[in-house]
């Protein structure tokens, strides 16, 4: 994940994201790399973004470095797109995301099962980008957001799913004062979890992506 945009406006390239050394996926759902990446437990040098309740939030990924023209993720890397968000206890830039912390707030996977249409498809046609509402109902407050991809072309057995992840700081303004359901990540995700470890090439007709279901707030 290399950029976001709030709202319509780009941000800028790798602004207020904890950047990982490099783009390697995650595949062990223990990992505290699971949580925003390798090296994403601090964003102490990373700034924090100020985002309206109810804003657009869009996500951009690259294969490589900044916008070359590729796809967001190889065409080969077939899989689902989802968007956690968790409040931080104090500042962004000094939660470490650890607990029963992230909320899910936006989950695409297998979008059509007769041409096997992926989210990772209209993210790769979308040149890179997807998009989400931050729900209006949450209360004001440094967060961060948390973005995956979840390839699943050799996902057949375990560790065999590639995690994909970008997280950015956020101070939500205005908002309400809804307490959402909240996973811990690692934690809410298991190995044998039917969105984890699967075979998208066996005529998959559904697929229940990993971490339950989304809050619409």
């Amino acid at each position: 994940m290399q950029y976001i945009w709030v709202n319509g406006q780009d941000e800028g390239h790798n602004t207020y994201i904890r950047v990982p050394p490099n783009n390697n996926p995650v595949t062990d759902v223990t990992s505290t790399d699971l949580t925003c990446n390798v090296n994403g437990l601090s964003g102490a040098n990373v700034e924090t973004v100020s985002i309206s309740a109810g804003a657009n939030v869009t996500f951009e990924w690259h294969q490589h470095d900044q916008r070359t023209g590729e796809d967001a993720i190889s065409g080969g890397h077939k899989g689902a797109v989802q968007v956690y968000i968790a409040k931080a206890p104090s500042s962004a830039a000094s939660f470490n995301g650890q607990g029963s912390v992230w909320t899910k707030i936006y989950s695409s996977g297998l979008l059509d099962p007769s041409s096997q249409q992926w989210a990772t498809d209209i993210v790769n046609a979308n040149q890179g980008k997807h998009s989400v509402k931050i729900p209006s109902s949450l209360p004001a407050g440094d967060y961060l957001l948390r973005a995956e991809i979840i390839a699943l072309h050799v996902a057949q057995s375990y560790p065999g799913a590639q995690f994909y992840i970008g997280c950015a700081q956020a101070t939500i303004t205005g908002g309400g004062s809804v307490s959402p359901p909240r996973i811990a990540l690692p934690g809410a995700y298991k190995g044998s979890d039917p969105g984890i470890t699967v075979n998208i090439y066996n005529n998959l007709q559904s697929y229940t992506a990993p971490g339950g279901a989304v809050w619409s707030g």
